[in-house]
């Protein structure tokens, strides 16, 4: 028995309970393992004796002969290739591959180890073994390492037969195999295999290459190596490369022709450069093209003056053809730039007109490239206007004094089907220029009766952008062509053909406001006014507002410039109708027209009613300026006084800005005329509409008033409206605040409070010191008040009297001034009040407070 083999010299007595368990249970891997763990630190050859035992025992045990096999290779690691324990651990490995050969990693180990042993034959079936041992599924994890084996030696045919192998079963692996053929120089066998993957439609590349770049590579290898390439035919595979890869055209054409190049065969590349610059669509393709071609170019040239030194006459002659042929095909390249540009596009007009001008000189080329240009571009594709082809093409006759030729090409293009009528208007217009710069001006009133003559069938129904029509059915009534007529018959015809074409004009209505003043201006010109006035009115019925403001804004001027005072009526129905339907924005100079004739010819109240509608009907932006237009007027025509009724209606009508302005003029009227209680009342009305925060100059300007007019009652009664009004500003901060819950605007409003206190303070400091400078006037007249020496008994008043609770009596302020009544007319409505309020000003401050 197996177990009974290990030699006593090494057993221990620490072995005997293992020994006994194997020998109890010797087919037992947990028991050989333990036993193995137990001799851990033992010597190898002890280790190993156990393996053998247990691998006796338990010959299809993976995971005994993995570790054996462990274990047997960490034994030899650093020994020699050709050590003799190598092939005791090669032996272990064919007797576990004996009931392990359907262990792929067993077989990896296994090759891996001996690989490194360099016998090339016995890897090579070792490998051939493995492939026959494992199932297909498994090969993935030998081929690599075969690979890898074979590529390390020199045997290109062995290399290659593997690689055919290999490529049965993995196909994809095509061009690692076509790299390999490349390294040793069998270059027709790699571009044939490179073929095939190329015409392979499920050849997935493992390195990511592109179809794209898999052609480059195939160009590339047939192209820098056409000597050692038999097996494939270049110029179809590079012809068909350029039908499937449009995007690679430049680059397949210099690959195609540098094969020939390297073929040596200079004439047949050539051909393959000048076909590709015929035939690229692109700029940068004919970039890379010409560039290679010159270059191939100025190669040959160089060769060529090197060799006239010593070639002789056939040298020298060679030579200068050669350069002959560089220098035209440099001077080619515009050209040829061209036409790559109109193959992109051949109805592209601007290169048309590009191309022409690189023929400049050559007259019959120019009218060769004009001649295709006219037939090639379609006018329905057209980038560009293709009238101007007809027309540059006509100019050049024009300009080499041939008209004949210059008219038989514009009765051709005044017949083309353009796809625009503008195109076809242009035309005519451009034909009839050519005559009058002739000095055919005859001709050319006839060429232009011939275009607006209506055709039959058309008329005035006839839409100009009806597109279902020909351009030549829609071109007469194109205004461009009547406007140009109306002049050559201005200065041609007589007043009566004028006067028709302009006529015709409005019948076709296609006339604009503009040729509406020319008619007028024109008849005017002939004094023809009734005629102006009537081409005006015709005018005004084609268009509505506010198109028709320019021809009413002339007709109203002239007309009155005309009549003046003599028919007034018809001149205020004239007014009216203008301003019936009239918009806001071309309101006011009507309106100011209307005022201003009245004011000159007919009579002031009506003026008046013409401002009093204009300033409801002109923009809210406008209105404060006719408001003062009208109150200004009104005060010239019916006094002063009689524009507080403006006033005041201006001041309900306009907006706060607008009415505060306002209001600081009323005011400073009435106090003009002495009302001082009137302007008083104006403050008061606008200080409802001023923010003692923002609209300072309004206060400023009341305090002023009062300090000029008023005394120390009215001062006071101003600053308590003031500080009302602030109140009710705050009062309107308080209420947006707790609206919108802004804790800034509560602040502000928690402030108001404190700032009327402080307000109030700074108000008696200002009365106290206004009423010692004696800035006040007497309650009695307008005499200039003088305060009295200063009293030592006097009391003063101030916030302090509050907190001790006692009430200071109106009569207890002592100022110094003699004691008389005070005339209602200073006070105005206030003296009711004082007399109702007998408590003093103290009193009167107080209630404000409240």
């Amino acid at each position: 028995m197996a177990s009974a083999a290990l030699a006593p010299a090494m057993l221990e007595v620490t072995d005997v309970p293992y020994e006994e368990e194997i020998l109890r249970n010797p087919y037992s891997v947990k028991s050989w393992l333990r036993y193995l763990e137990h001799k851990e630190t033992a010597p190898p050859l002890v280790r190993f004796t156990i393996y053998e035992r247990a691998v006796q025992q338990l010959p299809g045990s993976y995971k005994l002969w993995y570790k054996y096999l462990v274990e047997r290779r960490k034994s030899t690691k650093g020994l020699s290739p050709i050590d003799p324990a190598r092939r005791e651990v090669n032996h272990v490995f064919e007797r576990a591959l004996a009931f392990m050969h359907k262990m792929p990693r067993i077989w990896t180990d296994y090759l891996k180890y001996i690989t490194a042993q360099r016998y090339v034959t016995k890897v090579r079936r070792a490998f051939d073994q493995a492939l026959l041992s494992l199932p297909v599924t498994q090969h993935h994890r030998i081929w690599p390492l075969y690979l890898t084996f074979i590529k390390s030696h020199n045997i290109p045919e062995t290399t290659v037969r593997v690689f055919r192998r290999h490529l049965q079963v993995d196909p994809d692996a095509a061009e690692e195999y076509i790299e390999y053929l490349i390294s040793i120089r069998r270059l027709d066998d790699a571009a044939v295999k490179l073929a095939e993957v190329l015409n392979s439609d499920s050849f997935v590349s493992k390195k990511g290459r592109t179809n794209h770049q898999l052609w480059q590579w195939l160009c590339e290898l047939i192209t820098r190596n056409p000597g050692a390439i038999t097996s494939l035919r270049v110029d179809p595979i590079i012809r068909g490369g350029l039908r499937r890869f449009t995007d690679m055209k430049g680059a397949l054409w210099c690959a195609l022709a540098d094969y020939y190049v390297r073929q040596g065969n200079f004439e047949k590349a050539r051909d393959v450069y000048e076909e590709a610059i015929q035939t690229v669509n692109t700029v940068r393709d004919f970039s890379q093209v010409f560039d290679a071609y010159a270059q191939f170019e100025e190669s040959a040239l160089s060769i060529a003056l090197e060799k006239v030194d010593d070639g002789g006459e056939d040298a020298q002659i060679d030579a200068e053809m050669r350069m002959e042929r560089y220098e035209m095909l440099m001077d080619r390249r515009p050209l040829l730039l061209s036409s790559v540009m109109l193959r992109q596009n051949p109805h592209n007009v601007d290169e048309w007109h590009k191309r022409v001008a690189l023929f400049e000189g050559t007259p019959d080329k120019m009218v060769k490239c004009y001649t295709e240009a006219v037939k090639i571009v379609d006018n329905s594709q057209a980038v560009g206007r293709p009238h101007t082809l007809w027309l540059s093409f006509a100019r050049m006759y024009e300009d080499a004094g041939s008209l004949t030729e210059a008219r038989s090409v514009l009765d051709k293009a005044v017949e083309e089907p353009f796809a625009r009528v503008e195109d076809l208007v242009a035309t005519w217009v451009g034909y009839a220029e050519m005559e009058i710069r002739a000095k055919n001006y005859k001709r050319a009133l006839r060429l232009v009766q011939q275009a607006t003559t209506v055709p039959r069938g058309g008329g005035s129904i006839t839409a100009y952008h009806d597109t279902k029509l020909t351009p030549q059915m829609r071109v007469h009534k194109s205004l461009k062509l009547w406007l140009l007529y109306t002049d050559l018959e201005e200065s041609l015809g007589t007043f009566d053909t004028c006067k028709a074409v302009y006529d015709q004009i409005i019948e076709l209505r296609i006339a604009n406001p503009q040729v509406i003043l020319n008619y007028g201006k024109f008849l005017e010109e002939h004094r023809y006014f009734e005629l102006a006035f009537t081409a005006y009115e015709r005018g005004i019925a084609l268009f509505k507002w506010p198109i028709v403001f320019e021809i009413w804004d002339v007709y109203l001027v002239k007309f009155v410039k005309r009549y003046g005072g003599t028919k007034i009526e018809r001149t205020r129905e004239l007014f009216e109708q203008a301003l019936d339907g009239i918009s806001e924005k071309f309101a006011k100079k009507v309106y100011l027209l209307y005022a201003a004739f009245e004011e000159e010819h007919g009579l002031s109240r009506h003026a008046m009613k013409v401002y009093e509608r204009a300033t409801a009907a002109v923009p809210k932006s406008e209105r404060h300026e006719v408001w003062k237009l009208y109150i200004s007027r009104t005060s010239a025509t019916s006094g002063v006084t009689v524009t507080r009724d403006l006033y005041v209606k201006a001041i309900e009508a306009l907006p706060d800005k607008a009415a505060r302005e306002m209001c600081m003029e009323f005011a400073d009227l009435e106090r003009k005329l002495g009302e001082i209680d009137r302007a008083r009342g104006v403050y008061a009305h606008c200080s409802q509409l001023c923010d003692p925060r923002t609209e300072k100059t309004f206060w400023k300007t009341w305090n002023d008033f009062e300090l000029r007019h008023g005394n120390e009652d009215t001062f006071r009664e101003m600053l308590r409206v003031k500080r009302s009004v602030a109140a009710s500003y705050n009062t309107e901060v308080n209420f947006a605040a707790s609206m919108a819950g802004t804790a800034g605007l509560e602040a502000d409003a928690v402030d108001a409070t404190d700032d009327m206190a402080a307000l109030e303070a700074e108000a008696n400091e200002i009365v106290k010191k206004q009423v010692k400078a004696g800035q006040f006037v007497k309650a009695g007249g307008g005499e200039e008040y003088q305060p009295k020496a200063a009293n030592a008994d006097e009391i003063d008043i101030d916030d302090d009297s509050e907190d001790e609770g006692s009430a200071m009596e109106t009569d207890a302020i002592d100022v110094g001034a003699a004691t008389k009544a005070v005339p209602d007319e200073v006070f105005g409505g206030l003296a009711a009040r004082a007399e109702a309020e007998a408590s003093g000003a103290k009193a009167l401050f107080e209630a404000a407070k409240k």
